[in-house]
């Protein structure tokens, strides 16, 4: 099999077989990643499809710059989300994008369900179905990613992809975790990888990739390169995201305690510039990838039974960690904070879900809604790292119903319990650590994912402030749309958005010629935007309309640097979203 990006491999873990089937039209028209993904989702996914149940496929996808150009290292996964109902889209950095397409393909589509514990075991053209009894009640996904890496092949090039308790027990928002420090983080993929019996992937591949034009594409390679080198990345290897912990927090911007208030009195504590000054023990990169954004903190502690042998822990971070472990949960502490996101990363949850979670249920309880008789004993008070941590425990493996629930999300928690006037959830989607105004909510509504990472919305509002400038509902809407449309080609190549102001379309146009493809500037413009549509006719054929959307009452009574929102602006908003997606 020729290293081809038109490969697509199906896997049907029912029957335990799997075959390859060339693509190339659609990857011709829709680029490849999210735009190949979402038409794979849509062929494969029955309409109304139980989002736990076998018919509900699993669709990885990687890009045509993938091991050629640098930062075009993510895979796309998508899904029907468990926790949403709707379209499930995840994007995961490490070496997956990478091990794919050396692998020979362009996507993987898997579906069914095996009858007992598996793991899959892809080199090259090789598909073995492996048992995974041992390693199916093991909670640690870290301990499972060390017997796969001594198991199997590949080591250096591979991927290793995995879920934790949290992804065994079906918890709604459940991650799969990809080479320790990277994740398929939010909307739960990592349940449905648990309704399939589908323990872990491990993924390598030897294939090289033809260049039809040798010299034109060194040329293109040490432009991005140089490009990716500058200062103005340079952010991003120093800081990374949680640069952006104290200047959200000066905005009055940063959620703290359930968004009860947008600034943390102790945001300094847990500041970018904290950890990089008194934790940070290394910085790593994904594949191909010359930014190194990746930071980890060195957590030294003395064992419990020991207290003179030390053990160090090596855990990662970045700015949603900080905000939704953090400031929601008041937690005053790096060494609490990171004890925290550690337990979440063993247990596979998605670390905004869980605190946005967490943030709600510590406020239902201070309000009488619910009690101790829910939290198994558990009195959630701010700050109080050690009822989180069990609370965390408590969510992964479902011990009652109300962690049950809340392993559903607050949208369905608060259905059940009440509080959901303070119950921060986008479309069943847990909220962002972003309360920057109303192109930040408004993008958390209508983005195709009700993500941060959709439309920017949290850029358009911080762009006004610095202006002094307030725009019309309209104009956030069209700017929101704008920016998602064009996303939709970034996420096709399966560039990171870090590289966003590198990848524009004049040099994207460039980078095709050389490995023999033509598309213009303007072909990619209107991709965007047919790749948008796509997702959106998806998501309307399950059951989404941008009528129904409904803005948390908490968003309205907390002031943003512009104020506190109106009711009728956000619904203003939506309306001019409707007419704009509607004629996308």
């Amino acid at each position: 099999m020729k290293n081809d990006l038109s490969n697509v491999l199906h896997i049907d873990l029912s029957q335990k077989r799997f075959w390859t089937e060339d693509r190339s039209e659609l990857f011709n028209e829709m680029i490849g990643g999210s735009g190949v993904a979402i038409k794979l989702l849509e062929e494969e996914c029955p309409k109304g499809a139980d989002p736990l149940g076998p018919e509900n496929p699993i669709v990885f996808a990687v890009g045509p710059f993938t091991g050629l150009y640098p930062i075009a290292s993510k895979t796309v996964a998508m899904f029907k989300s468990p926790l949403t109902g709707n379209l499930g889209e995840s994007h995961c950095g490490g070496r997956s994008a990478i091990a794919v397409r050396l692998a020979g393909y362009g996507a993987i589509v898997i579906k069914g369900s095996s009858e007992t514990p598996i793991y899959l075991s892809i080199h090259d053209d090789k598909v073995r179905f492996r048992d995974a009894s041992v390693i199916w009640h093991m909670a640690n996904s870290a301990t499972v990613g060390r017997i796969l890496r001594e198991k199997e092949a590949g080591s250096g090039i591979r991927s290793i992809m995995r879920i934790g308790r949290a992804g065994e027990n079906l918890v709604s928002y459940a991650s799969v975790v990809t080479e320790t420090y990277r994740h398929f983080g939010r909307l739960g993929l990592g349940a449905v990888f648990g309704s399939k019996h589908l323990k872990a992937i491990v993924i390598s591949g030897k294939r090289s990739i033809p260049v039809s034009d040798m010299k034109g594409y060194r040329e293109i390679y040490k432009e991005i390169f140089q490009l990716l080198s500058s200062a103005e990345m340079r952010k991003y290897h120093e800081l990374g995201t949680s640069m952006n912990v104290i200047p959200l927090n000066e905005l009055g911007a940063l959620p703290t305690r359930n968004l009860q208030v947008s600034r943390f009195e102790l945001a300094e504590a847990i500041s970018g510039e904290t950890f990089e000054k008194k934790y940070l023990g290394r910085r790593v990169a994904c594949s191909h990838c010359p930014v190194a954004c990746i930071h980890l903190a060195a957590l030294r502690e003395a064992y419990e039974s020991e207290p003179y042998f030390y053990k160090t822990e090596m855990i990662s971070y970045d700015y949603e960690l900080i905000y939704a472990l953090g400031s929601m949960l008041g937690i005053s502490t790096p060494e609490a904070l990171l004890r925290l996101m550690d337990e979440v990363e063993i247990l596979g949850l998605d670390a905004m879900s869980t605190g946005v979670a967490l943030s709600w249920a510590t406020e239902a309880q201070q309000k009488g809604i619910i009690s101790t008789k829910e939290t198994n004993g558990l009195k959630l008070n701010w700050n109080d790292e050690q009822a989180y941590s069990k609370a965390i425990k408590y969510i992964a493996a479902q011990t009652n119903d109300f962690f049950k629930a809340l392993g559903k999300g607050v949208a369905y928690a608060s259905s059940i319990y009440g509080g959901k006037e303070f119950a921060l959830s986008f479309g069943g989607n847990e909220m962002p650590g972003y309360h920057t105004g109303p192109a930040t909510h408004l993008g958390f509504l209508i983005g195709s994912r009700h993500s941060h990472l959709d439309g920017a919305g949290y850029s358009i509002d911080q762009k006004a402030i610095t202006k002094n400038s307030k725009l019309t509902s309209e104009e956030i809407i069209d700017r929101i749309v704008e920016e998602e449309a064009w996303r939709q080609i970034l996420s096709s190549l399966v560039v990171c958005f870090f590289a966003r102001g590198v990848f524009k379309p004049e040099l994207i146009s460039r980078g095709f010629k050389t490995i023999g493809r033509e598309i213009s500037e303007e072909n990619l413009e209107t991709t965007g935007v047919k790749i948008l549509k796509n997702k959106y006719r998806f998501k309307i054929r399950e059951g989404f309309s941008i009528n129904n959307l409904e803005i948390p009452e908490r968003i309205l009574q907390t002031a943003t640097p512009f104020g506190n929102l109106s009711r009728e602006m956000i619904s203003e908003g939506l309306k001019m979203a409707e007419l704009k997606l509607g004629s996308t």
